[in-house]
């Protein structure tokens, strides 16, 4: 008798398959993750000092502009890498 779990996984492997990723594609995929995490951690870097210095003077309200700015970049950032993992996700190979 098969769980719950497994009978989901069925109806869901029939609506979409799984797709099978070349290794280039997935070499891919790894490089963007990369590149994006460093685009990340790159803008949270400048934007964490800047959010320092200026709470060291008071100035609060601009520390939390500063911090919805980092949340809206990360969301762009992340957005970005999304869209062009899909790209390479639907590129086939001949």
């Amino acid at each position: 008798m098969k769980t719950a779990y497994e009978l989901a996984m069925e109806r869901l492997g029939k609506t979409a398959p799984s797709v099978k990723l070349t290794a280039g594609q997935k070499k891919q995929l790894a490089e963007l993750d990369s590149q994006y995490s460093a685009k990340i951690a790159e803008r949270e870097i400048a934007l964490k000092d800047e959010m320092a210095r200026i709470a060291a003077t008071g100035e609060f309200e601009k520390v939390e502009m500063l911090q919805q700015q980092l949340v809206g970049e990360r969301k762009k950032l992340q957005a970005e890498l999304e869209e062009k993992k899909g790209r390479v996700r639907r590129t086939f190979t001949k």
